[in-house]
C-alpha cells in the first residue's frame, strides 16, 4: 500500500496514560469518550471520502462498527457499512508487539499480514 494514497486518523482524539516506572501507557478509552470523538471522525469519513476504511484494534474498531464488535473474533472480513465501500477491522500493530508467548505472537503476525493482504486486495478494485 502507498502512504500517499492512505489517510491515517484516530478514532479518540484523545489519549489516556498511566505512568508506570518510567512509562506512558496508553488507556483504552471508555465508548462515551469514544462517542464524544464521532463527530470528527465522521466529518474526517465525510471530507476524505475512502474507498476502503481500515480499523487498527478495538478502540477503533467500536467507533466505527459498533461497541459489540470483538477484533479478537470478528477480524478479518470486511462487514457493510455505509461509511466506505469497505471496513475492515484487524489487530493494532502495537497489540502484537505486547504479546509474551512466541508462538502467539507469529499466529498473530500471520494473521495481520493476511487481513493487510485482503486489505490491499480491496484497495485495487475499482
Amino acid at each position: 500500500m502507498e502512504r500517499a494514497h492512505l489517510y491515517v486518523t484516530n478514532a479518540v482524539k484523545h489519549f489516556k496514560w498511566q505512568l508506570r516506572g518510567k512509562r506512558r501507557l496508553h488507556k483504552t478509552p471508555a465508548q462515551r469518550e469514544i462517542d464524544a470523538c464521532h463527530q470528527w471522525l465522521e466529518g474526517e469519513i465525510q471530507a476524505v471520502r475512502p474507498h476502503v476504511i481500515v480499523a487498527l484494534g478495538a478502540t477503533a474498531a467500536k467507533a466505527l462498527i459498533g461497541p459489540q464488535f470483538k477484533v479478537s473474533v470478528d477480524r478479518g472480513r470486511f462487514v457493510e457499512s455505509p461509511l466506505a465501500r469497505y471496513v475492515f477491522a484487524t489487530f493494532h500493530p502495537s497489540a502484537l508487539l505486547r504479546l509474551r508467548e512466541e508462538e502467539e505472537k507469529e499466529t498473530a503476525l500471520e494473521q495481520l499480514v493476511k487481513d493487510l493482504k485482503l486489505i490491499n486486495e480491496a484497495l485495487e478494485r475499482p
